[in-house]
């Protein structure tokens, strides 16, 4: 049998805790505040929509700030997060511990609770984490994965409202057919083309995700987001929004290097069709690749301290 290992709880004053959530809300707003008046205007934008739309973590939650695991929260706006999922309050033995009057409004992260609904998660993660870490990045596929999702468009009545091929339908084929696709990760490779899907080199799927996500790849990196909301309130909203501005970046240059024509929305094209855009493209790519593996890091390390068992 095994126990949660306790973990040592901090103090956060008022001041000092609204000083940080403040700070995230700005954060935050940098991102959301445009998405949202767009949304509103019934607007869209091709690069800077993505995270809002395609993710399930919406500006609303976004902008919840969390101290993550091992903090208390102390002062009477504090409170309000008693009917927070996976919060709790701190009862009066805990609170003597600390050196604080019963009654005191003191709130922490529930690592009981959440455990108890999201344990499960917690491991999936981990081994997404720590599988992807572990294996040798490639970076050999130059973003071919958003051509062949319009590979042979004309066939499959594929059209983008207010976006138009850089090189139209014939030229974005060629480009398809005379390059090796290469895509690792499936949530890119589901939205292929039919056509295009028997040239890909690898099959990737639910099943094998696992086995093929590889730290080269900009989906991979951009997905850390992902896995960090995921795990909210368990993790530091900082930690959160480091993961988001990555992928906030890595997805500018991801549809740089689309078969897309982004100039009039300020993204100068990345033409992967050409050598010098190849070299760009993984000169990028090995930047990201870099910065994710930190971030990677960070996560494992938190996914580590809130699930490490002890005996019993």
């Amino acid at each position: 049998m095994f126990l949660v290992k306790p973990v040592e709880l901090k103090l956060l004053a008022a001041d000092d805790w609204q000083v940080l959530e403040k700070a995230h809300h700005l954060r935050v707003s940098r991102y959301a505040d445009p998405y949202l008046a767009r949304r509103s205007a019934g607007r869209k934008h091709p690069v800077e929509d993505f995270l809002f739309t395609y993710y399930t973590q919406k500006p609303g939650q976004l902008r919840r700030w969390h101290p993550g695991a091992g903090y208390v929260l102390l002062g009477k706006d504090a409170a309000a997060r008693r009917d927070w999922k996976h919060y709790r309050v701190l009862d009066d033995g805990e609170l003597a511990s600390l050196g604080l009057p019963p009654g005191s409004n003191a709130v922490t992260f529930d690592r009981e609770a959440f455990l108890a609904d999201r344990r499960e998660a917690v491991a999936f993660a981990g081994i997404i984490l720590r599988g992807t870490a572990a294996r040798p990045a490639q970076f050999g596929c130059f973003g071919l994965h958003e051509w062949a999702m319009v590979y042979h468009q004309d066939r499959f009545d594929l059209r983008h409202e207010y976006l138009q091929l850089r090189l139209g339908s014939a030229g974005t084929d060629k480009v398809v057919e005379e390059n090796r696709i290469r895509c690792t990760h499936f949530d890119a490779f589901r939205f292929y083309t039919p056509d295009a899907a028997p040239l890909n080199e690898f099959e990737p799927s639910r099943e094998n995700q696992r086995r093929l996500e590889q730290p080269g790849c900009l989906h991979a990196n951009m997905d850390l987001y992902k896995w960090a909301y995921k795990l909210l309130p368990a993790l530091p909203s900082e930690l959160v929004m480091d993961c988001f501005e990555l992928s906030w970046r890595i997805r500018a240059m991801d549809m740089q290097a689309s078969p897309y024509d982004l100039a009039e929305w300020g993204y100068p094209a990345i033409p992967i069709e050409t050598p010098q855009g190849k070299a760009a493209y993984v000169e990028h790519q090995r930047a990201f690749a870099a910065e994710a593996a930190g971030l990677r890091e960070k996560l494992a390390v938190e996914l580590g301290v809130l699930s490490n068992p002890v005996p019993a």
